[in-house]
């Protein structure tokens, strides 16, 4: 008998394939390339701050973090940093976005599998032709049913979600590396979440859990733990 959760939505970055990793060895050369410009070596820092003080214009994904590099960049060197390593940071993003799509371990044999059993779906955030072409790039799309990228992911867009699919939260799952993103909002509308952590973690989706907030969904080492967890919840 199938379980009564029959759709299982999944992030992408850090979820399916890995991102977060590409995004560390490149503030690690945005750093170096700035050191001759002297300061105390908080370029990181400051680029983070700036991200933040954008989100709200430019939202989430490689554009918005190309161009609060280049603003960093300006910032930080009081205009002094040269065109060329302007040209440098722009090199460096096209970089990232030619990077090969790395599937994370298990993905390529859990997610053919599960998709015989339950609808799936992709639930993202970012730039959506980055993301769009991601999940071509990762030869995993003809699995899914649905792609969703949104510029958030808030409770408000989640029920937006259930809504545009007809879908009652009590039949949804959403598996994600983010507490903050993919997991807390989640249980805030009523659905399942799996959490599933990724090894390195951007600063802005970092969550400290108050007393009262750690229950509610269940923490897998790996995706290949999930289609146990799913017999497990399976009506006899």
């Amino acid at each position: 008998m199938a379980s009564m959760i029959d759709i299982i939505a999944f992030d992408g970055d850090d979820t399916l394939w890995h991102n977060e990793t590409l995004y560390a060895r490149a503030e690690k050369r945005f750093q170096e390339l700035l050191a001759p410009y002297g300061g105390d070596g908080g370029a990181v820092d400051a680029l983070f701050e700036t991200e933040m003080a954008n989100l709200p214009a430019y939202g989430y994904g490689l554009k918005s973090f190309a161009l609060s590099m280049i603003e960093t960049a300006i910032r930080v060197t009081s205009g002094r940093i040269a065109g060329r390593d302007i040209l440098q940071i722009i090199d460096l993003v096209k970089e990232m976005k030619q990077t090969p799509v790395e599937l994370l371990d298990g993905v390529a044999e859990v997610i053919p599998a599960l998709s015989t059993t339950h609808v799936l779906m992709i639930v993202t955030k970012g730039d959506l032709f980055d993301q769009e072409t991601k999940v071509a790039r990762s030869g995993l799309a003809s699995y899914f049913a649905h792609v969703e990228v949104v510029a958030d992911k808030k409770p408000a867009v989640y029920r937006a979600l259930l809504t545009k699919h007809q879908i009652d939260p009590q039949r949804f799952l959403m598996v994600g590396n983010s507490l903050r993103s993919d997991i807390l909002p989640v249980l805030e509308v009523g659905a399942h979440a799996v959490h599933i952590p990724y090894h390195v973690t951007w600063a802005h989706e970092a969550v400290t859990l108050q007393p009262g907030e750690a229950g509610g969904y269940v923490e897998l080492e790996h995706i290949g733990l999930l289609p146990k967890h799913l017999a497990r919840l399976a009506p006899r």
